[in-house]
């Protein structure tokens, strides 16, 4: 969904929860400016693995080109990066200048990351060296821990456990085998607001907030996330991009679980400049909704994010917001092929990620959570999903899509025909239903069809903004509905009656 515009959101920021995460020790120099100086941290670790960042400053005279080296003592070895070249050789790791970034003048900075593998204790770098200079040569060699911030106060636990899920067929159901649907609502910010430089989520997201969400009787909590903020890019401001962002990720989905309800991660903004038809923005940052996700970014972010969650089978990952290849391709095939195969898509000027690459990227890390992928005219447009559906090799990949009242599939006619056979072979989630007259008759239908068949819906959106910049559910993060949102609310409370 498109979301207001930036002076509505201005007029409505709310709280930003910020919880900072245990870096490994950061080198910084002392006394005497050195040549070169360099921070590495820990941005997010896992049983096998962890990713990681660097940010470099040039002290000396300008480059035109660099690369970094540096040393892993415990075995580490990078397996993808960002922002840089990277490579390794035994225990030397090498960041080399993209085309994009090898100018680096006096005083400037550039920030790499990356994710890599580890089986034993994970000891930060000691020396860093860039064009062969040794960096933090002023400084103690001895690191300094960075201190740390006391972590919020955990969620209480309610006593219901969001459950383990997985595709049988063409139902989602728990580790007990009982067939489970996804009601409930989404909740933007995380998307939007960091990319901005106005924190990480749009209003509150303490217990009781999100109590308010389990009180309308949801079962599923969709979260919308930024690529450049959970990978800490340098654009990003690093209060809310990187360990800040991804603790905060982690805390909600926590809090969400706290109250027996299943998150759902899904990626909502990425890389890539596109002017074409049906544009959103013409920045290069994930500033906006892209057609499809990138090769750059993308399959990092989601290696990222499976290993995090990876242990815990109650998140559903879903791959992309609403992909819509079809608004620059030539013709529909064109365009499935695109969302399918990815690479370079006729009329997208970036390096696509297809939705095959990052099924293959979440199931190389051994996650096995389910995975959810949309289909074209941001994801409205399921005709042909059968036919490009990706290779899963554990079987849990289920169908999503998109609808409002102002779509071209919006109808009884087109989800019989489009729909039904879908649903018949693979779970199908309506990740956003919503609409713009600021009333619920069209959702009610909508939630009628999929009741009448089992399947699930999530509306769009808690957020409270004006319905007039978008379907907003509430007016109050208390839980007051707007009169559109009633019609969800009652909806869902009616199910258990």
């Amino acid at each position: 969904m498109r979301h207001p515009p930036r002076s509505v959101l201005l007029a409505v920021a709310g709280m930003v929860a910020l919880v900072a995460g245990a870096l490994l020790p950061v080198v910084t120099a002392q006394g005497a400016v050195p040549a070169c100086t360099v921070e590495y941290s820990v941005t997010g670790q896992w049983d096998a693995g962890f990713q990681g960042a660097v940010k470099f400053t040039n002290n000396a005279a300008a480059l035109t080109s660099w690369n970094l080296t540096f040393d892993f003592a415990d075995g580490q070895k990078v397996t993808q990066g960002w922002s840089a070249k990277w490579s390794q050789s035994g225990t030397a790791v090498t960041a080399a200048n993209e085309s994009w970034n090898g100018s680096l003048g006096t005083g400037a900075s550039v920030s790499a990351g990356f994710i890599a593998s580890t089986s034993k204790t994970n000891a930060a770098p000691t020396t860093f060296k860039l064009n062969g200079t040794t960096c933090n040569a002023d400084s103690d060699p001895t690191p300094t821990p960075t201190p740390t911030t006391p972590p919020t106060t955990d969620p209480p636990d309610t006593g219901d456990e969001p459950p383990a899920l997985h595709v049988s067929g063409n139902k989602l159901v728990d580790a007990d085998g009982n067939t489970r649907r996804l009601l409930g609502v989404n909740r933007s910010g995380g998307e939007f607001m960091c990319v901005q430089g106005r924190g990480i989520w749009d209003g509150p997201v303490d217990d009781a907030s999100v109590k308010a969400i389990a009180d309308w009787n949801v079962d599923t909590v969709r979260i919308p996330l930024n690529e450049e903020c959970w990978l800490g890019l340098s654009n990003i401001n690093s209060a809310y991009g990187g360990t800040n962002y991804v603790n905060a990720v982690k805390e909600l989905v926590t809090r969400v679980e706290a109250h027996g309800m299943t998150p759902i991660v899904e990626l909502h903004w990425n890389y890539g400049q596109y002017t074409g038809n049906s544009a959103g923005c013409s920045d290069v940052h994930a500033s906006c909704q892209k057609p499809m996700p990138d090769m750059q970014y993308t399959p990092s972010f989601w290696t990222a994010v499976a290993n995090t969650f990876k242990n815990d089978q109650a998140v559903v990952f879903d791959l992309f917001n609403e992909p819509y290849p079809d608004r620059a391709t030539s013709t529909t095939t064109q365009a499935w092929q695109c969302w399918r195969d990815g690479g370079t898509c006729p009329g997208i000027g970036y390096e696509v990620a297809g939705m095959q690459d990052l099924v293959d990227s979440i199931r190389a890390t051994g996650a096995r959570n389910v995975i959810l992928a949309g289909g074209l005219a941001y994801s409205n447009d399921l005709s042909q999903w059968l036919t490009y559906k990706p290779t899963d090799p554990t079987g849990n990949l289920a169908a999503a899509y998109h609808v409002y009242n102002f779509n071209t599939c919006a109808n009884e006619s087109c989800w019989n025909s489009t729909l039904a056979p879908v649903a018949a072979q693979v779970p199908l989630v309506a990740g956003e239903i919503g609409e713009n007259t600021c009333s619920h008759g069209f959702v009610d239908q909508v939630m009628k069809w999929f009741d009448d068949r089992g399947l699930s819906y999530l509306g769009w959106t808690w957020n409270t903004w004006d319905c007039s910049t978008g379907p907003s559910l509430i007016s109050g993060y208390d839980g007051t509905p707007t009169a559109y949102g009633a019609g969800l609310r009652d909806h869902l409370r009616a199910l258990d009656g």
